[in-house]
């Protein structure tokens, strides 16, 4: 189906920057911003996004799309390839294991479920 131009003009893709905040700490009142911006993309396979701005000393993700057939339905499969390093030596290293993974892991099976809730009939 093709988009008409005001749709394509809200289109995101390569050079977009993406701005969000989050609770550094799910308990502190306050928020840190966050700024990526998409590096790659490429229609109907996958786009990237990079941290331009962030907590992280390096943030790559990658969000890659592909058609799939599951129980003989057609649909579209979703995965995200994160690497990412935080940074601040050995207690960086120690956090980005057993803390900052698993917040990471968390959100991710949050957004997996939200994601099937709005797709999925």
């Amino acid at each position: 189906m093709p988009f008409n131009s005001a749709e394509i003009a809200s289109l995101a893709g390569r050079g977009s920057e993406i701005t969000t905040s989050f609770r550094l700490l799910p308990f502190l009142p306050f928020r840190a911003k966050w700024i990526a911006r998409i590096v790659e993309f490429e229609w109907n396979r996958y786009f990237a996004d990079e941290q331009q701005n962030g907590p992280f000393k390096r943030f790559h993700h990658s969000h890659l799309v592909a058609r799939e057939t599951r129980n003989g339905v057609e649909g579209t499969a979703l995965r995200d390839v994160i690497e990412y390093e935080v940074g601040y030596g050995f207690l960086g290293r120690l956090a980005g294991q057993y803390i900052v993974a698993r917040i990471l892991q968390k959100s991710f099976e949050y957004r997996k479920k939200a994601a099937a809730k709005l797709l999925v009939p």
